[in-house]
């Protein structure tokens, strides 16, 4: 059965490639590239000669027959983006359905990951995060899915371009807080990588000015909120008691202690009458 191999690719430091990733793309007889003159670059580098196809997010739909049409002829096929690992944010789920639904193998080639490289070395926490890839352009859908993020509790993860990271930050200083912690990573595996950390309010000012690079954004989740643990039967019993002894009567004190507790009134009143009606 012919295979259809998602390649991971370096972000940056061509020292990333894995041993495993150069093998697959020299055994291969076909690969799709997001940008063929660059990716012709990385096979140079490796040393390889391959047919390359170009597949980006305008002729995804248009190629995949042809890359079907390959591995019908049992020749295995591997997908790869300019960086890191295709299909992340980047074109390639439709192909890898196609390609299930025609009966093929899928198989993942892991490798370099901007998301993963900049998520575990922010400093936020890792056990639950959500990846949104590239932010809307246009401020209204930008702020409104920062509206709907609000109360997220895991790490937040985008992908920017350097010209729109100020009104990315400033959104989210404004729709999140102004202290929301923020980490920007930039130039990932590269010599001038660096990471910068903050609040919100901090990073519209660090970042007035776009900065060059490949960009990685993360925000803390919401903090959680705090919560007043559920009073103890003896501490509600009590204040039933000062209520009472205030001059309350018994439904009055079941009504207002109901309102400030949450506690079922009928329960509290019954217990002011001493657990009688």
């Amino acid at each position: 059965m012919a295979t259809l191999y998602l390649v991971a690719t370096p972000i940056g430091n061509l020292e990333d490639i894995t041993l495993r990733a150069q093998r697959v793309l020299a055994e291969v007889a076909l690969v799709a590239a997001e940008d063929t003159r660059h990716s012709g670059l990385l096979l140079r580098h490796l040393g390889l000669r391959k047919p390359l196809l170009s597949l980006h997010e305008h002729n995804e739909a248009a190629r995949i027959p042809t890359i079907l049409a390959a591995l019908e002829r049992g020749e295995d096929v591997a997908l790869i983006s300019d960086a890191g690992t295709p299909g992340l944010s980047d074109p390639g789920y439709r192909l890898v359905r196609a390609v299930w639904e025609a009966g093929h193998r899928v198989v993942p080639v892991p490798g370099a990951s901007a998301l993963l490289a900049a998520l575990v070395a922010s400093g936020l926490p890792t056990d639950r995060f959500l990846f949104l890839g590239f932010p809307p352009r246009k401020a209204a859908a930008r702020e409104g899915l920062l509206r709907e993020l609000a109360n997220e509790p895991g790490t937040l993860v985008f992908f920017e371009a350097p010209t729109r990271l100020p009104a990315l930050l400033q959104a989210i200083a404004t729709v999140l807080g102004p202290e929301r912690p923020v980490v920007v990573a930039r130039e990932l595996t590269k010599v001038h990588e660096t990471f910068w950390r903050g609040t919100a309010a901090e990073a519209v000012t660090a970042f007035a000015e776009p900065p060059p690079g490949e960009i990685v954004v993360l925000v803390g989740g919401a903090p959680a909120e705090t919560t007043t643990p559920a009073p103890t039967a003896p501490e509600v019993t009590a204040v039933l008691r000062g209520l009472l002894a205030g001059g309350m009567s018994a439904s009055e004190a079941a009504r207002l202690l109901a309102r400030l507790t949450g506690l079922p009134r009928r329960e509290l009143y019954r217990l002011a009458q001493g657990g009688k009606e």
